[in-house]
C-alpha cells in the first residue's frame, strides 16, 4: 500500500488531489485545519483507506505529532503533499509585519517543518517523493503580493534545496507552479475587487483558468516514481503558458480566435 499526506485536504486543489491518489491505489493521510469530512466520504467512496490528522502546518509539535501519528498508523509515507497555503493581496508598504511573518509561517516554514519531519520517514525506507503546491508567483513578480510571491519563490528554494541533499539517498523533491486556480481561495480574493475572470483569461495563453484537476493530475504524476523517477528538483508550471509568454495583451490576444 502507498500512502500519501496531503495538507490544506478539506476543499480546492488538496481535496482534488486525494481524489486522485485514491483512485490511483494511495491510502490518504488528510490534514487541515477545518474538518475534512467531505474529503474522506469522497476518498472512501473510491476504494481508498483515509486518516484525517488536524492541525496547524506552521505549528513545529503540531507537525511532528502527526508524522508519529501516521508512522505508528502506516509505518511508512511515500508521498508527501504540501499543499496548505494561505494568501494577501496587499501593496508592499502596507503589509504588516505580522501579516508578512504569518504568510511566510504557513506558506514556507510549515512545509519545512513538514518534510523535515515525513523526510526523516522517507528517508529512514529509502523512497519517498515530496511534492510542493508553489505557484507561478514563486517564479515571477506579481504586484500587490510581496508576501506570498517571497514565501513561493522560498518554497522552490527549498525544493531544489532538498532535491540536492536527498535525491540520492531515494527521496525526490519537486513543485508544481499553478496559475490562477477556480477555488475558494479565488473567490476570497476577487471579493476584494483586485482583478477579475477576465483579467486572468486574457493573461493566460490558454485563455482559462487552471482547475484543480489540473494541478491535482500534475501532483500525481511527480509523486509516482513510475512516471517521473528521474524527476527531481523541478518546477513544473501548470499555468497554461503563463510563465513562458511575455507578450503584451493585444499582441496575445491577437492571436486567439474571434
Amino acid at each position: 500500500m502507498r500512502v500519501a499526506v496531503i495538507t490544506g485536504a478539506a476543499q480546492g486543489i488538496g481535496r482534488r488531489t486525494a481524489e486522485v491518489l485514491a483512485a490511483r491505489g494511495y491510502a490518504l493521510v488528510l490534514n487541515d485545519i477545518q474538518s475534512t469530512q467531505d474529503t474522506r466520504d469522497a476518498v472512501r467512496s473510491l476504494g481508498a483507506d483515509a486518516l484525517e490528522l488536524l492541525g496547524d502546518v506552521s505549528n513545529e509539535e503540531q507537525v511532528n505529532r502527526i508524522a508519529a501519528a501516521v508512522d505508528a498508523h502506516y509505518g511508512r509515507v511515500d508521498a508527501l503533499v504540501n499543499n496548505a497555503g494561505i494568501s494577501l493581496i496587499r501593496p508592499a508598504e502596507d503589509t504588516s509585519a505580522g501579516e508578512w511573518r504569518r504568510v511566510l509561517e504557513v506558506n514556507l516554514t510549515g512545509p519545512f517543518l513538514l518534510c523535515r519531519a515525513f523526510g526523516r520517514l522517507m528517508l529512514r525506507q529509502g523512497e519517498g517523493a515530496i511534492v510542493n503546491v508553489a505557484s507561478v508567483a514563486g517564479l515571477a513578480a506579481i504586484s500587490d503580493r510581496a508576501a506570498y510571491n517571497a514565501s513561493k519563490h522560498g518554497l522552490i528554494g527549498l525544493t531544489r534545496t532538498l532535491a540536492a541533499e536527498w535525491g540520492g539517498r531515494g527521496v525526490r523533491s519537486n513543485a508544481v507552479c499553478p496559475g490562477w486556480v477556480k477555488t475558494g481561495m479565488d473567490v476570497a480574493d476577487q471579493a476584494g475587487g483586485s482583478y477579475t475572470d477576465e483579467d486572468i483569461q486574457r493573461r493566460v495563453p490558454m485563455a482559462r483558468f487552471a482547475n484543480p484537476t489540473d494541478v491535482a493530475e500534475a501532483i500525481a504524476f511527480l509523486a509516482d516514481p513510475k512516471l517521473s523517477g528521474f524527476v527531481n528538483g523541478h518546477a513544473l508550471s501548470v499555468d497554461g503558458g503563463w510563465f513562458s509568454d511575455a507578450s503584451w495583451d493585444s499582441l496575445r490576444l491577437r492571436h486567439r480566435p474571434e
